[in-house]
């Protein structure tokens, strides 16, 4: 195999020599560091034992077959990339591809077992729309397709529980909703300014990924901007800059869901408000809400009631705010024993719609241990288990 190959299957892995090394099992010897081992093989032509080759296919994501092309593939596609320039220089851009080719990977199985199984039946709403029709009436379709309003969104009384009602009315519409910001381990955590969010738009298997690793207060808005982007058929990954077209229509979508105009006039902050009372008012005024800071910092920019440099100092405000939160938390998590339950916290991020897909379809016999670990992103002996624990969350998302 050519060394081009080794280099290029291991960067689209996002992993560094050195994490590859470790990984993959290539330790010093006579000298030479693990790393420069791996940087040999990727230079210069070198014989890769069988073993070793197999554990970079697991570790890197690639089947077998792929480490004997004669060249390195075009990257796989992910949709248009509706992230601007400063989302795509965070150095997370493996990891985003490897994410997305992994759901894509996933999306498919879905779609042929449902294809397969005579189940397919193509979501009506999926691309129905575009941004011509404007706003309001795609906003007013989705809402009536989710059967949701902003009042029982809101009686929740937390961000969790609004974000956890929102997600099951999306997956009883045929949505699978993924919350993903790793690729199996923290080692491999992709920033949300890599990305926040991505929509795969397909009429049989549409899915929904969110970066978990933005704050939870963000999470629904996301969401119904990916569904947004599902609506006018738009597949592609979002970050956190909103200059581009698509991605300002999808976010005034989502906002106009979570804070309608009329609302946002009762807020008092001007051009004149000093920042550090304007943070105070959002804070004050987003929390009662059940919405993100920026995202009432967004919306006052886009009403043109604040300025373009007073939005930006107040999410970098909020911003760093939230990062020192979630450092404290870490801390403190690290001085407790225990914690979440692992197949808890696997259900959460997978989801009642999915998990009732591989539940139903294992238990017909469709699939099996192996192809629905996949699905699943768990080892093949982890899967029963995973599934035991899970009826309450299927019962919900039938």
């Amino acid at each position: 195999m050519k060394p081009s190959i080794l280099k290029w299957a291991r960067e689209s892995a996002g992993l560094s020599l050195e994490d590859a090394a470790a990984k993959v099992g290539i330790n010093a010897a006579r000298g030479v560091s693990g790393a420069d081992r791996l940087l040999a093989l990727e230079t210069e032509e070198g014989e890769v034992s069988r073993p070793v080759l197999l554990k970079m296919a697991k570790i890197y994501r690639r089947p077998l077959v792929s480490f004997y092309l004669d060249e390195p593939p075009a990257r796989g596609d992910r949709g248009e990339d509706f992230r601007t320039l400063p989302d795509r220089h965070t150095g997370g851009e493996p990891l985003v591809d490897a994410l997305v080719r992994d759901i894509r990977s996933r999306q498919a199985v879905v779609r042929a077992v449902q294809m397969e199984e005579e189940e397919a039946e193509p979501l009506p709403f999926i691309g129905s729309m575009s941004r011509n029709d404007g706003v309001g009436p795609v906003l007013a379709s989705i809402r009536q397709v989710l059967g949701l309003d902003l009042a029982a969104f809101r009686a929740q009384g937390s961000a969790d529980a609004g974000f956890a009602l929102l997600r099951s009315r999306v997956e009883a519409a045929g949505i699978y909703v993924l919350l993903i910001g790793n690729l199996g381990s923290h080692h491999s955590a992709i920033d949300v300014d890599a990305f926040r969010g991505f929509a795969l738009a397909d009429p049989i298997a549409p899915f929904v990924v969110i970066n978990d690793q933005d704050a939870k207060t963000a999470w629904s808005f996301t969401l119904l901007h990916e569904v947004a982007h599902l609506w006018i058929g738009a597949t592609g990954v979002s970050g956190g800059h909103f200059e581009g077209a698509v991605e300002q229509f999808c976010n005034d979508v989502a906002s106009s869901f979570l804070l309608p105009q009329r609302e946002l006039d009762q807020l008092l902050i001007t051009r004149a408000t000093d920042l550090g009372e304007a943070a105070r008012l959002v804070t004050e005024f987003a929390e009662e809400r059940l919405v993100s800071r920026s995202l009432v910092a967004y919306r006052l920019f886009r009403a043109d009631k604040i300025t373009e440099r007073t939005w930006r100092a107040l999410t970098d405000t909020f911003r760093t705010q939230w990062l020192q939160s979630r450092a404290a938390q870490r801390e403190r998590a690290r001085g407790m024993d225990g914690g979440p339950n692992y197949y808890i916290v696997r259900r959460h991020r997978l989801g009642a719609a999915l998990l009732n897909f591989v539940a139903r379809n294992m238990s017909e016999g469709v699939l099996t241990p192996t192809r629905a670990s996949k699905l699943l992103g768990v080892k093949p002996r982890s899967v029963h288990t995973l599934l035991s624990g899970a009826a309450l969350a299927i019962e919900q998302g039938a």
